[in-house]
């Protein structure tokens, strides 16, 4: 006789079995089939690829919304249109939350925000990174002012965690209007071609108020924010590709703010020295090299993740390795613009060298750089706020700092990318170098200007006092007898003399006054 509370244990079990299934369908069929059909997928998929496998557990599946207008109450799906919990990268814990965009549209309600916002808090209690993969609506209308709450409450969690743990956007769909600013305020932001988009206003609004005609893609697709805004910093050629860039990236960058990155054994030898070094600048110093030549002929295994690899050229900042080690690497870039420092460089190389700071990460800075751009356009844009982005990014970070300056350093530019004036521990020079005030070309028509308006052939005379102002001042020797250079270095020794450098900082301590927060001129 089977016991008196078997048939409503069974009948538990039966509805549990049931509520599960209606959340694993999400929208059903044929709605998962339209996913496919646009070239996206479901948003478990998504987590499937992800995480390693077998490692989600899922959290908050049979929550619904608790809206009871226009006829709402008679549609609820458990989960409520996204899926959030936590799993495991690469052996590490991450959170993860995935909208839906089969149920509602992944729109936004307040039930849906508070799953979110558990996550978050969870996540910066355990101190693990926060991934979230975005692919909604925007906020359900039928919810009001209930959906903006929500999107607010998930703004200040990512606010509260900055800093704390890592937060990654994956952008795998529209993420439109207010739900933009959750992942603009996130670490980095990974975006899909021809599937994802972000914009404050769509084409339609913008033609209705403006007159404007653009298409979704030329307004906020994955390339025009790589590329034109920054606002992205990958531009991936399908989610396969953006979710393994995650995951990529999940390598280089440790769990909070308390931990040190993974280190990743290399077969690199430690004291390996790249005879190619030698000749990678051209001894015209007026002639482009890639600095990207340089960084791989120098980091474990020739590996560079480049960050924001197609805005703001000029300036090349990633991750890499040097002895196991992760490390963010920041470099001019003489192919482009010669390397000068402009506004969107300076806001590319600040924003990445913050994040390092706030994690642990020891910055290694490679300089050539002439100079800020000129221009009317760069000085009403606001270069000096925001060149200063980058100077008090450098000079906030207490990380361990390494600068070789690889070629020019003119200017205040000398001052900005990582000199020792703003704290870097350990600098650099290559025979190569030339450190001064202004270039050669410049100087001489003021430092010699009353002889050349004597000589009988300026351009000649010119050509000569250039040549004596760099033999006297354009070269790294001045800057090494002030100290303001440890080292004039071999090219070829660079590797090795880098990761004794990082070997040496391993416990360095420093810290900045107490305040509540500085005020960096945004």
């Amino acid at each position: 006789m089977p016991a008196p509370n078997s048939t409503r244990r069974q009948k538990v079990l039966d509805r549990l079995a049931l509520l599960n299934a209606e959340a694993v369908a999400g929208g059903g069929p044929a709605r998962a089939a339209r996913q496919h059909q646009a070239g996206k997928n479901t948003a478990r998929e998504r987590i499937d690829m992800l995480l390693d496998t077998g490692t989600f557990v899922e959290m908050d599946r049979l929550v619904t919304h608790r809206c009871t207008d226009f006829g709402m109450e008679h549609q609820k799906i458990p989960g409520d249109g996204v899926v959030t919990g936590y799993g495991q990268v690469h052996g590490r814990t991450v959170f993860v939350f995935a909208q839906d965009f089969t149920v509602f549209g992944g729109s936004l309600s307040g039930a849906f925000a508070e799953k979110i916002c558990k996550v978050m808090d969870l996540a910066t209690k355990t101190g693990a990174p926060v991934i979230g993969l975005n692919d909604s609506g925007g906020a359900r209308i039928q919810e009001g002012v209930v959906s903006l709450a929500g999107y607010a409450d998930i703004f200040t969690r990512n606010t509260l965690a900055s800093g704390v743990i890592p937060q990654i956007s994956l952008i795998l769909g529209p993420c439109a209007g207010g739900a933009v600013y959750s992942p603009a305020i996130t670490d980095f932001i990974v975006m899909a071609q021809h599937t994802s988009f972000m914009f404050i206003t769509g084409p339609d609004v913008i033609k209705t108020v403006t007159h404007e005609e653009v298409s979704q893609e030329d307004l906020g697709g994955a390339m025009r924010h790589a590329a034109t805004s920054g606002v992205a910093h990958w531009a991936c050629d399908d989610e396969k590709q953006a979710i393994a860039t995650v995951r990529e990236l999940i390598t280089f960058i440790p769990q909070n703010n308390l931990e040190k990155a993974p280190v990743r054994a290399t077969q690199d030898p430690v004291d390996r020295r790249d005879a190619k070094l030698a000749t990678m600048v051209p001894d015209d110093p007026s002639k482009p090299y890639d600095i990207k030549d340089v960084i791989r002929a120098i980091v474990d295994d020739a590996g560079l993740f480049e960050v924001h690899e197609h805005f703001a050229k000029n300036i090349v900042v990633g991750f890499a390795r040097l002895g196991s080690e992760s490390v963010g690497i920041v470099a001019n870039q003489p192919a482009f613009l010669a390397g000068c420092l402009d506004i969107d460089a300076s806001t590319k190389a600040g924003r990445f060298v913050r994040f390092c700071d706030a994690f642990n990460i020891p910055i290694i800075t490679f300089v050539d750089v002439p100079g800020f751009l000129p221009g009317v356009s760069q000085e009403y844009g606001g270069i000096i706020r925001h060149g200063a982005k980058l100077l008090y990014a450098y000079a906030e970070a207490t990380v361990p700092k390494l600068t070789v300056i690889t070629r020019k350093a003119y200017g205040g530019a000398f001052d900005v990318m990582g000199s020792k004036h703003v704290r870097a521990d350990l600098n650099f020079a290559w025979p190569t170098a030339e450190i001064a005030v202004m270039g050669p070309e410049g100087a001489v028509n003021i430092v010699y200007k009353s002889e050349l308006q004597k000589a009988a052939d300026p351009v000649a005379a010119a050509k000569e006092y250039a040549e004596k102002y760099r033999d006297t001042f354009a070269n790294p020797f001045k800057a090494a007898e002030l100290g303001y250079i440890d080292e004039v270095l071999l090219p070829e020794d660079t590797r090795p003399r880098l990761i004794q450098g990082l070997r040496m900082l391993a416990g360095k301590r420093q810290s900045n006054p107490p305040r509540k927060h500085g005020n960096i001129p945004l």
